[in-house]
């Protein structure tokens, strides 16, 4: 982990390296005033060197106006750098969330990723910057300091340094205390974040069923459960700094007592003893500055490890020697298809199916029965093990093919649509990046969302919201399918893409899919029956398995479930 975490420094050598010498010069410069001092009091009053007292406090104001130049160009720079390596891990990081499987997202709540984005990386930014400066300057000052009160006393410097190790004993004492402490503190900030982000999204769910209070009360129990490990996290930090402080504060007493001894017994002069009073604290200030680098240090590795934990989940990769799926025909084959999203159900049992080129095929059956699944296992969005079963494409294996190949080539049109914040526009680029102006509009009146769009204000330009919160359903969808328009896949799949409609709205949207599945294979989910009569092949799948296959006017000759369900829903039409 520490070699992953200094590579990200690499891109930034010169400026650490200018940053540490800046550090460096900032840590001799602090030894300057004991060393005049001691002069001072030694030579140059008692000698009565007016104008040396004069000239060394003038080189001493030089050095502090240098010192100050360089604590701006330390703080300035060195936070820099914190950045942009923060900036940089940010980058790394969601471009690795791009990569992840499906099964990652089903498992993780995305407020939780995103405080892992956030507030964790800003702890490691904190860290990157003032970790090495802190320990260089911590580190020169304590030898520096050390030396130079050896050649003052020995014996009195060699008391003050007893009492280190114990304060070293009691920094490990405390350290892991203070590790598990933090970490539960960050864990219980992400569950806040991702309740958060959970509300939020659904504040018009909230309000519809006046469940405001209760989401206050679960927003209030994972606040609970922060205050909670924020208690014990400063509860394990008051514990280590009143300790080390202590521990500090007994370097004094050692120095006042041993020191005034040494004075009164003549073996130091006054000048001596006063210069080692001013210069211990040279000793002592960075070994506290070290103390108290253990809280940053704890939150950043505490973060940047909660980095790595993503950073080393497996992404989705292609197969070695993997190939582009190109001239797609849009041949679908399903051959003894088995799958389980764990090792409790199956899913999918033993399916076969086959697709020709230009042809619908709908799945119907009660929900949980695996025909969604067979939708996402096509596109490779869930990984088919060796053992269970195969796909193809035009003959050819989706595990032998690049992701992106096979996926360019299958559009996607749902239920639940998902759209970006931004422009109508830019939505329906999302299809194709690199589409021209009229490409976009020919994809929208093909989905009949053009004429709606002219008659907006500001047009294709217009602002849609989050998640396209400033549209009706329909119109989501219409812009959904403008998109798939635009990419034009060879093969698409329809997944309830109707189910959440008025019956009005319903026509429009049938009318823009007819006119989409033209020349496409097509896979259908449909829980309205009434929308599917004329695909060329009904399977009706339950618990897993198809029961049933034919035509529409073939399943109902037969009298079975396809029958029952047929019959149940518009029965139930009749009723409303």
């Amino acid at each position: 982990m520490l070699k992953r975490f200094i590579s990200y420094y690499g891109p930034h050598k010169k400026m650490l390296a200018m940053d540490m010498l800046a550090s460096l010069l900032i840590s001799v410069i602090g030894m300057v005033y004991p060393i005049v001092t001691n002069k001072m009091l030694n030579e140059y009053i008692p000698q009565k060197m007016y104008s040396t007292i004069v000239i060394s406090g003038l080189i001493v104001l030089a050095l502090y106006v240098l010192r100050m130049w360089l604590r701006y160009f330390v703080q300035y720079y060195g936070h820099v750098i914190g950045v942009k390596m923060q900036s940089q891990m940010r980058i790394d990081l969601f471009d690795h969330l791009q990569k992840l499987p499906f099964g990652f997202y089903d498992n993780n709540e995305t407020g939780k990723i995103m405080t892992r984005i956030t507030s964790d990386l800003f702890e490691v930014c904190e860290l990157a910057h003032h970790g090495p400066e802190n320990l260089l300057i911590s580190a020169v000052m304590i030898v520096l300091s050390f030396c130079y009160l050896l050649s003052i006393d020995w014996i009195l410097t060699l008391i003050v340094f007893a009492c280190v190790p114990i304060l070293v004993v009691v920094t490990m004492h405390y350290r892991k205390a203070m590790n598990k402490a933090f970490d539960d503190r960050r864990k219980s900030n992400a569950t806040i974040n991702a309740a958060v982000e959970s509300s939020i999204t659904g504040i018009r769910v909230t309000k519809a069923y006046t469940n405001s209070a209760r989401e206050v009360e679960k927003f209030r129990k994972g606040d609970d459960e922060f205050v909670r490990a924020s208690d014990s996290a400063y509860n394990a930090m008051a514990k280590f700094h009143a300790s080390t402080s202590f521990v500090s504060d007994v370097f004094n007493v050692f120095i006042l007592i041993a020191g005034g001894l040494f004075l009164y017994s003549g073996r130091i002069s006054f000048g001596d003893y006063s210069t080692f009073i001013v210069s211990v604290n040279l000793f002592i200030n960075p070994v506290n500055t070290l103390i108290g680098f253990m809280e940053q240090f704890q939150n950043g590795v505490s973060g940047f490890k909660r980095f790595v934990e993503i950073m080393e989940e497996n992404p989705e990769v292609d197969a070695i020697d993997a190939e582009d799926l190109e001239n797609v025909e849009g041949v679908i084959e399903f051959k003894n298809v088995t799958y389980s999203y764990d090792l409790t159900k199956e899913v999918l049992h033993n399916v076969d199916l086959r697709l020709e080129k230009g042809r619908k095929l709908a799945l119907v059956g009660p929900s949980g029965g695996g025909k969604t699944t067979l939708c996402h296992l096509l596109p490779n969005f869930y990984k088919l093990g060796e053992e269970n079963g195969s796909i193809f494409i035009d003959g050819k294996d989706i595990r032998s093919l690049t992701l992106d190949s096979v996926r360019r080539n299958i559009g996607i049109v749902q239920q639940d649509v998902f759209l970006f914040v931004g422009t109508i526009k830019e939505n329906i680029l999302y299809g194709r990046p690199d589409a021209t102006d009229e490409e976009v509009y020919e994809a929208a009146r093909r989905a009949n969302i053009h004429d709606y769009v002219m008659t907006l204000e500001k047009g294709y330009d217009t602002e849609i919201g989050e998640r396209g919160v400033k549209l009706s359903g329909g119109q989501k969808q219409r812009l959904s399918i403008a998109r798939v328009f635009l990419k034009d896949p060879a093969i698409l799949i329809l997944d309830e893409a109707t189910s959440a409609l008025d019956n009005t709205t319903e026509v429009l949207i049938q009318q823009a899919l007819d006119e989409l599945c033209k020349g496409r294979t097509t896979l259908v989910v449909a829980h309205r029956l009434s929308t599917i009569r004329n695909a060329d092949e009904i399977a009706v799948v339950m618990n897993g398995v198809i029961t049933e296959r034919g035509t529409h006017e073939e399943l109902m000759a037969a009298g079975g479930t396809y029958k029952d369900l047929y019959s149940l829903q518009f029965r139930d039409n009749d009723v409303f």
